[in-house]
């Protein structure tokens, strides 16, 4: 299986990065998680030797215009997302919608939509959460984010993919607004599976607070072999689980392979 790093806020040699998050996933099928905000995850495919022609899934994560709004780049693709992903949505202290810029009816001219709350395989080694229990207590308990009634928005559309190897998963988030830890609980609950070979992509922590610390501290129970935290987790975290698990840090460009 190899994971290409599409779109990312940072960017290795001659490729381009944005505030954003996509990845090209090679393995029993060909799918793309998320898009970005732009064209940049076409334009590093291209540089990568990609051709996204031999896509046949698009998985979105969550409704925030960071990694769906590049769907206007792309046609006549399969697009799995829960069904909450469309809603207009609001930092709190901000004006302008951070949903996706595209409607509903727009994408759905442009795509053959399955929207569901529940997991969902995009291929016989990949599955779509859907909507991710919240388990635990010290994550997804506040939100910074509300829908344009003024009610709190906690995005319950946020969700992740994992993927089944031989005798492990991977596990790979977009925001994580439902928490990371709680994913891969649901990961391993979807799968049977408790051995966990990687966690990749978008943690949302931004201190090295309580959070950050619960949060190590279950993933060292998991004994997981890589983590790559990135996109939405900002330097004070990033810096605790590099101190704690030496993790480096994902650039778009970068292939991992498992």
């Amino acid at each position: 299986m190899k994971l290409y790093v599409l779109t990312e806020n940072t960017a290795s040699g001659k490729f381009f990065a944005e505030h954003g998050l996509s990845y090209y996933i090679e393995y029993d099928s060909h799918i793309l998680f998320d898009t970005g905000h732009s064209s940049v995850f076409a334009q590093n495919a291209k540089k990568l030797n990609l051709n996204l022609d031999d896509i046949k899934t698009v998985v979105l994560s969550h409704g925030h215009w960071d990694h769906g709004n590049g769907l206007k780049f792309l046609n006549d693709k399969e697009l799995v997302c829960h069904p909450d992903v469309f809603q207009k949505r609001y930092s709190k202290n901000g004006k302008d919608n951070i949903g996706l810029e595209l409607s509903f009816s727009e994408l759905n001219e442009k795509f053959d939509i399955t929207y569901t709350r529940i997991p969902f395989p995009v291929s016989s080694k990949i599955i779509f959460l859907g909507e991710i229990p919240r388990i635990n207590s010290f994550e997804a308990q506040t939100t910074t984010f509300e829908f344009s009634d003024g009610k709190e928005d906690y995005l319950l559309d946020d969700s992740g993919l994992v993927v089944k190897l031989e005798n492990e998963i991977i596990v790979i988030s977009g925001c994580a607004h439902s928490g990371i830890c709680n994913i891969i609980e649901y990961a391993k609950k979807m799968t049977g599976i408790s051995k966990i070979r990687a966690v990749i992509g978008g943690f949302h922590l931004k201190q090295n607070n309580k959070q950050t610390q619960e949060t190590i501290n279950y993933l060292k129970a998991q004994d997981i072999q890589e983590i790559y935290p990135s996109h939405c987790t900002e330097l004070p975290a990033l810096a605790a689980f590099h101190s704690e698990f030496n993790t480096k840090q994902l650039k778009a460009g970068m292939v991992l392979s498992f």
